[in-house]
């Protein structure tokens, strides 16, 4: 029996393709309406994934 995961043809150009393709962030001041929600919330990881993504976005508008 096979322990691996079988790779499928359709996987690997779905990867590529997704890598390729553009995936706009949204705007900095939605992300840091939900930075304050989720630190409100205390939730930990989304604080930490909507920081990065604040700092990301920022970065790619120019308003560093």
């Amino acid at each position: 029996m096979n322990q691996w995961p079988i790779r499928r043809p359709t996987e690997h150009a779905a990867i590529r393709a997704a890598c390729r393709s553009p995936r706009p962030l949204p705007e900095v001041p939605a992300i840091l309406a939900d930075l304050i929600t989720a630190n409100r919330l205390g939730d930990r990881e989304g604080v930490c994934l909507l920081a990065h993504r604040a700092v990301r976005s920022a970065l790619e508008v120019g308003e560093s």
